[in-house]
């Protein structure tokens, strides 16, 4: 009994001590829960400005020329020559390749002795017409015998004028046997080459042909019905960021090619050194929209349950809440919405994975100044911090 109550003599000098720390421990994590609680993200959103009334269409081509020619021998034979190699410039009458032309000399040969003996023929039966008209003239010779010498003539006349058609044929074919390009151009491909035996009209070279100069485009059918002939285009080119022109839609296929399922566009180009054939050009054309959308970054753009979502801020709250939005599609800015967000709506536009419902996130006034400048400037998105 004496020893118990030693113990509780001795516990009110130390209760207070043991309470005392109790307490501060307890009031440490209270307010530690209080700031795990209380935290504040910053974020970096963007405030959704009028809904988009025209989209952009960005299809990739090469410069080719208006006219490209594929030259070929109009006689058959075996190549010889070829005096040019590709990328060369040529100009009109230029001799491009040559065949054997032996069996065509042969022939012009041939027709001139044709010829020749057609013509001593001509002289012999112009001579017994002769004959025959003074004998008759003298009553000497029938009627039928002046008509059958003139009917003899003039067969010697026919095969003689055969003979100099043929002859001018031949030496035509001789000519034939040189390839010759017929405009001023630039070589860009070469199908035969010498040794090679080719048949009349069977290609050999490529020209193609100073001037005007085009990008051609294939456009999908969905947005085919944008692309009229005349509609003004801005064409870019990949070799240099710098150059920028104006085109025009001068030519749009009226099928589908069969196995792409993509339409033909030529976009004609204003004259410019600084365009070279083969150059890849991006052609960029602005169309109406099918629908109103607003643009946000793509960074904005998160999943929830399958569904995509964007993370909008409360102004009078501070806090996040997931938003379902309609994607319409990409482009090389970010994502145009088609629905979900109105104009005036702030999204997060970065950090979306940290996001929960409620999460209480932090505007600078900078921030919400420049929401109230975007907005009143009509721009589609500003960036706050």
């Amino acid at each position: 009994m004496s020893l118990s109550n030693s113990i509780m003599s001795r516990l009110p000098a130390v209760g207070p001590a043991v309470l005392v720390v109790a307490v501060l421990g307890l009031a440490g994590c209270s307010q530690e829960k209080a700031e795990v609680k209380d935290i504040i993200r910053p974020v970096k959103v963007v405030e959704i400005g009028q809904a988009q009334t025209t989209r952009e269409l960005d299809y990739s081509g090469s410069v080719r020329a208006r006219t490209e020619m594929n030259l070929g021998f109009r006689v058959a034979g075996k190549v010889t020559e070829r005096l040019v190699d590709i990328g060369q410039h040529v100009t009109s009458g230029d001799v491009l390749a040559r065949i054997d032309p032996s069996d065509y000399d042969l022939s012009v040969k041939s027709a001139v002795a044709n010829l020749d003996a057609a013509e001593r023929q001509v002289e012999t039966v112009d001579l017994t017409k002769k004959r025959a008209e003074q004998l008759y003239a003298k009553n000497f010779a029938s009627k039928s015998q002046l008509e059958q010498a003139t009917l003899t003539y003039n067969q010697a006349v026919a095969t003689r004028d055969a003979a100099r058609s043929t002859l001018a044929q031949a030496r035509n074919q001789v000519g034939y046997t040189d390839l010759k390009a017929s405009q001023d151009g630039i070589v860009t491909a070469v199908t035969a080459d010498v040794g090679q035996v080719v048949g009349a009209g069977t290609p050999v070279m490529t020209v193609a042909v100073d001037g005007e100069k085009e990008v051609l485009i294939a456009v999908p059918e969905m947005d085919i019905a944008e692309f009229k002939p005349g509609k003004d285009v801005k064409a870019s080119f990949w070799s240099d960021d710098a150059l920028t022109l104006a085109g025009k839609v001068r030519e749009v296929a009226g099928s589908a090619d069969p196995q792409s399922r993509t339409f033909a566009v030529r976009v004609s180009l204003p004259n410019d050194p600084r365009v070279l054939l083969g150059m890849t050009a991006n052609i960029e054309a602005s169309v109406a929209s099918r629908q109103q959308m607003v643009s946000v970054p793509l960074s904005a753009l998160a999943e929830k349950d399958g569904q995509k979502i964007v993370w909008t801020v409360d102004r009078s709250s501070e806090t996040v809440h997931p938003r379902p939005v309609k994607v319409g599609d990409f482009t090389a800015d970010g994502v145009n919405v088609a629905d979900g967000l109105k104009q005036g709506d702030v999204v997060v536009a970065a950090g979306t994975q940290f996001m929960t419902e409620n999460l209480k996130v932090k505007l600078s006034g900078d921030a919400a100044q420049q929401a109230a400048s975007a907005q009143n400037d009509g721009e589609t998105t500003s960036s706050l911090r």
